[in-house]
C-alpha cells in the first residue's frame, strides 16, 4: 500500500484544541511510534531535569576557574551570570515554541526550522548544523572518555600506564555499541540520571577540594593572567569562550520535550519548564561554586583543568576522572539519539527498511563505528589540541605560549554566541557547535 492509499487518521495527541487535527497516514503514525524520539511520551518533569543536567554540566565546568583568572573577579562572575541568564531565557523560548502551533508538536529541530523557513529550506538550514553539533560532540566525548579512563588507570594502577589510549577509546566505543541499542530517548533515563549524578559529583569534588586547598594557602592578590594588552585581549576572548562552552545542551531541548506527554489541559511546556528550572538551579550551584572556589584557591596560577591544579589526594582525583568517564558515557547517548532518529527515519522512508531490531542494530552501529574510527585515526597531537581548545581537559601550559591557538579558536566562540542570542531557536542549535563542534574543525 502506498502512502497515498494508506488510511488517513487523526493524531489525537497532537490535536491540541480539537479543531485543527494533524492528519497522518497510518504508516507515518506507525513510524512515529517506533522512532526513538517519539516512541515513548511517558517522561516525567524530573526526567527533563537530569537530561538537561547531563547535556549541560560537562567537563567545561572544570575550566571555569581558569576563565575567572583570565577575566578577573567581577567580569568573570558577571560573564557566568549573564551566560546563565541568557541561555535560560533562550531555553524558555524553545520550550514555548515546542507547541506554539495548535495541533502540532515540533519534536525535532528540523521540524521547527521547516515551520519557520519552509519545508525544504528549513530542513536544509537546520539539519546539517544540528548534525555537525551532535556528531562533533560525540567524537569529542569518545576521546574524552578514553582519556579520562586512561588517567584513572594511570593513577590507580601505575603498572598499566603503558596501555595505549586508543584501547581505552575502543572500550568506550564498545560500551556505546551496547547502550546504543536502547530503544528510545525515554529508555535512557537510567543512563542519563547516572551521568547527571556523576557530573554534579566531580563538580563537588573540585569545589570541596579547592576550598580545602584554599584554606591552607591562597593568594593575597588576584590579578589577570597576562601582563600585555594583546595577551589580555586574547585572554578575555578565551575566557568568554570557555564560559560559553560550559552552557551547552540546547541542541537537544526539543527532543527532550518530545518525550513528555501533552494534552490540551496539560501541555508539555509546564513539566518541561519545571525540569529546566531544576536543572538550571543545579547548573548555577555547580558553576559558581567551582569557578569561585577554584580561582580563590589558586588565583591566576590555576590550570584550565582545575583537577590538574589540585593533584592531590591522588585517589580523589582518580575518582573524579572516573566520574568524567561515566558522565560522557551518558552525554554521548543524549547527543546521539537525535542522530539515530534521523538515520532510522531515512532508512525507513527512503530505503524502505522495515522498522525493528535488525534495523536498529544496523543503523546505530553504522553511526558508532565510523566515529570510533575517526577518534582512533586522529594522531595523538591532533586529538589533544581540539580537547584543549574545546574541553579545557588535561591542559598543558604550552598553550599559553601559542597565540595561534587563541587566534583560531576564539572567533568561533564569540560569533556563535551572538548568533545564539539573535536567532534564538533555529540558530540556537549552532550555539552549541562553537561550544562543542566547531573547535574540532577550527583547531586543525
Amino acid at each position: 500500500m502506498s502512502n497515498q492509499d494508506a488510511p488517513v487518521v487523526r493524531d489525537p495527541e497532537n490535536d491540541a484544541n480539537g479543531t485543527a487535527p494533524v492528519v497522518r497516514t497510518e504508516q507515518q503514525r506507525n513510524l512515529e511510534s517506533w522512532l526513538p524520539i517519539t516512541a515513548s511520551r511517558k517522561a516525567k518533569w524530573w526526567y527533563s531535569a537530569f537530561h538537561n543536567v547531563t547535556a549541560m554540566v560537562g567537563a567545561g565546568v572544570l575550566g571555569l576557574p581558569f576563565a575567572m583568572s583570565q577575566l578577573g573577579w567581577i567580569p568573570g562572575i558577571l560573564a557566568i551570570f549573564f551566560s546563565w541568564l541568557i541561555t535560560l531565557y533562550s531555553l524558555w523560548q524553545l520550550v514555548e515554541l515546542h507547541e506554539i502551533v495548535p495541533g502540532r508538536r515540533f519534536d525535532r529541530y528540523h521540524e521547527l526550522g521547516q515551520h519557520a523557513f519552509g519545508k525544504k529550506r528549513g530542513y536544509w538550514i537546520v539539519m546539517p548544523q544540528q548534525l555537525i553539533v551532535q556528531v562533533a560532540s560525540d567524537i569529542v566525548y569518545m576521546v574524552t572518555g578514553g582519556k579520562s579512563l586512561k588517567k584513572f588507570f594511570d593513577l590507580v594502577f601505575p603498572s598499566l600506564s603503558t596501555i595505549r589510549q586508543t584501547y581505552f577509546i575502543l572500550f568506550f566505543a564498545g560500551l556505546q555499541f551496547l547502550i546504543s541499542q536502547t530503544p528510545n530517548f525515554n529508555s535512557l533515563k537510567g543512563v542519563s540520571l547516572l551521568a547527571a549524578v556523576m557530573s554534579v559529583s566531580y563538580s563537588m569534588i573540585a569545589f570541596v577540594t579547592s576550598m580545602i586547598r584554599g584554606s591552607e594557602h591562597h593568594p593575597n592578590t588576584y590579578g589577570v593572567r597576562s601582563d600585555t594588552i594583546a595577551g589580555m585581549v586574547f585572554d578575555v576572548f578565551n575566557g568568554l569562550g570557555t564560559i560559553a562552552f560550559a552552557f551547552a545542551g540546547h541542541s537537544v531541548v526539543l527532543e527532550i520535550q518530545a518525550t513528555i506527554p501533552s494534552s490540551p489541559g496539560k501541555p508539555s511546556s509546564k513539566p518541561m519548564w519545571l525540569g529546566v528550572v531544576a536543572a538550571y538551579a543545579i547548573v548555577a550551584f555547580c558553576y559558581f561554586s567551582v569557578a569561585i572556589s577554584g580561582f580563590w584557591a589558586f588565583g591566576d596560577l590555576v590550570e584550565d583543568d582545575i583537577l590538574v591544579s589540585l593533584e592531590k589526594p591522588v585517589w580523589l582525583i582518580a575518582v573524579a576522572n572516573l566520574m568524567v568517564f561515566f558522565h560522557v558515557l551518558g552525554s554521548y547517548q543524549i547527543f546521539a539519539m537525535p542522530v539515530f532518529d534521523m538515520i532510522e527515519s531515512n532508512l525507513v522512508q527512503n530505503l524502505h527498511f522495515t522498522p525493528g531490531r535488525p534495523l536498529r542494530l544496523i543503523g546505530r552501529s553504522s553511526y558508532v563505528a565510523p566515529l570510533y574510527n575517526m577518534a582512533y585515526a586522529m594522531p595523538a597531537k591532533d586529538v589533544e589540541l581540539p580537547l584543549d581548545c574545546m574541553l579545557d581537559f588535561n591542559h598543558r601550559r604550552r598553550l599559553d605560549n601559542d597565540p595561534c591557538t587563541y587566534r583560531r579558536s576564539t572567533p568561533n566562540y564569540s560569533i556563535c554566541q551572538k548568533l545564539r542570542i539573535l536567532f534564538l531557536v533555529v540558530i540556537d542549535s549552532v550555539g552549541t557547535p562553537e561550544e562543542k563542534g566547531s573547535p574540532l574543525l577550527s583547531c586543525f
